[in-house]
């Protein structure tokens, strides 16, 4: 199955900030409407898909990757171009100062302003940059910047041999996967997907999509924080989560999901058969869309296979092409071979 690298540009330069998802929706229904049985968009924004298969027995298998990114909000205006804002998601506070963004479905280009480091007190180079000392800066007074717009990075798209460069590769990479899953789906289940929002601020909409879709299996697809860095003090990085080069991330654990052992080795054993070189996600903090499909209804065998990525909600990530390219070929490949047999192994019997 070939990449859309053209298509993965378009949606990480989008902006589409949790709440706020509309950009990204726009071109997965385009991408979307025509492969599908079915597409709605729920009360939500998620965009909910069925593509049926044609054997007798499928299982209904749900895949999703969320819409949305970090960014900002605007909460106040102090003239003279000056806009106070708020975060949407988890970020560094102290990374903001100087990085260009734009504002509002106008894509207002704007500036996160401080005052110069150089004019600091002796007092201040000890303290932490804090949210208030920041402002969103548009040069002047601009009519089209109103209180609750959202703003992204204005990052733009850029690939380098086999190294992708971009904002919101979390997770812009699951959702370009899930687009071109749909456009092979295998014959032997359901395929469900859920383009999900709000996941950045408490994986809202996978809950509500895992409700509504009601799966037999669930699988989040995501972007994983590869932590591979060379140690500071020389040593070997021994506490990494997952390192780029070494294929997708099977997650045998994160802060809000221990995976169902079952899918774990389901796809570690499509892997090895099929020569797809794969990584399992070292425990950690973080989460996915996972830990909240797998709470609805009576219970939803889940699991995460992410692409690893560096600097995740940041202005600027980096991924690697065959990262992704091997992410699709070890999903498409566990999904042909699923069948009811995988859960008729009780979880005491694993």
């Amino acid at each position: 199955m070939p990449l859309s690298i053209s298509l993965l540009s378009r949606l990480c330069n989008a902006i589409a900030i949790s709440g706020d998802e509309g950009a990204v929706r726009r071109i997965i229904l385009e991408q979307v409407e025509s492969q599908a049985d079915e597409v709605r968009v729920d009360a939500l924004g998620n965009v909910l898909v069925r593509k049926r298969g044609s054997t007798r027995g499928r299982l209904k298998v749900l895949l999703a990757a969320h819409m949305d990114e970090v960014g900002f909000m605007v909460v106040s205006d102090d003239g003279e171009g000056f806009y106070q804002f708020e975060t949407v998601g988890g970020m560094d506070v102290s990374q903001l100062a100087g990085k260009a963004v734009f504002i509002g479905k106008d894509r207002v280009p704007a500036v996160i302003g401080m005052k110069p480091i150089h004019l600091f007190k002796e007092e201040e180079y000890k303290q932490k940059i804090t949210l208030d000392s920041l402002r969103l800066d548009t040069g002047k007074k601009n009519s089209q910047v109103k209180t609750g717009e959202r703003a992204g990075f204005a990052t733009q798209f850029r690939r380098a041999g086999n190294s992708i460069f971009a904002k919101s590769l979390d997770d812009r990479l699951g959702v370009a996967t899930l687009i071109e899953l749909l456009k092979h789906a295998p014959a032997n289940i359901d395929l469900l997907i859920a383009f999900t929002v709000q996941e950045e601020v408490g994986l809202r909409g996978a809950a509500v999509a895992a409700h509504a879709l009601a799966p037999d299996i669930a699988i989040a697809v995501d972007s994983t924080p590869a932590r591979d860095l060379p140690a500071h003090d020389g040593r070997e990085n021994t506490v990494y989560n997952t390192k780029l080069g070494l294929g997708p991330a099977i997650y045998i654990a994160d802060s809000s999901t221990l995976p169902d052992p079952r899918l774990v080795k389901h796809f570690a054993a499509v892997g090895d058969a099929e020569g797809i070189p794969y990584q399992f996600r070292q425990p950690g903090g973080g989460g996915t869309d996972a830990g909240a499909m797998r709470q609805q209804l009576e219970g939803i065998p889940a699991l995460s296979i992410s692409v690893p990525g560096r600097y995740a909600h940041t202005p600027i990530g980096l991924c690697r092409v065959d990262d992704w390219q091997n992410t699709l070929r070890l999903l498409h490949a566990g999904l042909r071979k699923i069948t009811p047999a995988l859960l008729r192994s009780t979880q005491v019997d694993r």
